[in-house]
């Protein structure tokens, strides 16, 4: 096992309700790649987990159903190396976070704003999902460069 465990990097998934991407996000790393790397998830303001999100997740076999939705003022004073904001910062403010070595800005799709059917409205969740893991596996993966 070497000298010791290395210590895993903070990253903190932020969006404005922490329902949807960025706790898929923090599922997603946090079951892939959680052997290096220590995930969470906040919002400008907490709301509730959406059960489109838990469902979508677990179809890829990630049960995020313990989750819950938090404010960003959990995390406050809070050292991170890596805070990613998953909003469409045109249309909304995503929250700033001070206390992070550094700071990715991405712009996913908010499957709030997905209507239609459920099987629709699922479909669009699942489209999301599957950006946030594509772009998590490229960042985060054993090829790519976060330190």
């Amino acid at each position: 096992m070497g000298n010791g465990a290395m210590e895993k990097k903070k990253v903190l998934f932020l969006c404005n309700r922490n329902a949807a991407r960025s706790q898929m996000a923090e599922g997603y790393l946090r079951a892939r790649y959680g052997d290096r790397f220590e995930a969470f998830s906040a919002g400008a303001q907490a709301s509730r987990l959406s059960s489109h999100a838990v469902r979508v997740m677990a179809e890829r076999g990630i049960d995020i159903s313990g989750h819950r939705s938090k404010d960003l003022t959990e995390f406050f004073g809070q050292e991170m190396d890596l805070v990613v904001t998953v909003c469409d910062s045109a249309a909304k403010v995503c929250p700033v976070f001070p206390w992070s070595k550094k700071t990715l800005h991405l712009n996913f799709t908010d499957p709030a704003s997905f209507t239609g059917s459920e099987e629709e409205i699922l479909a669009g969740f699942r489209t999301v999902r599957d950006e946030i893991s594509r772009w998590i596996d490229r960042t985060f993966g054993d090829s790519a460069s976060f330190p």
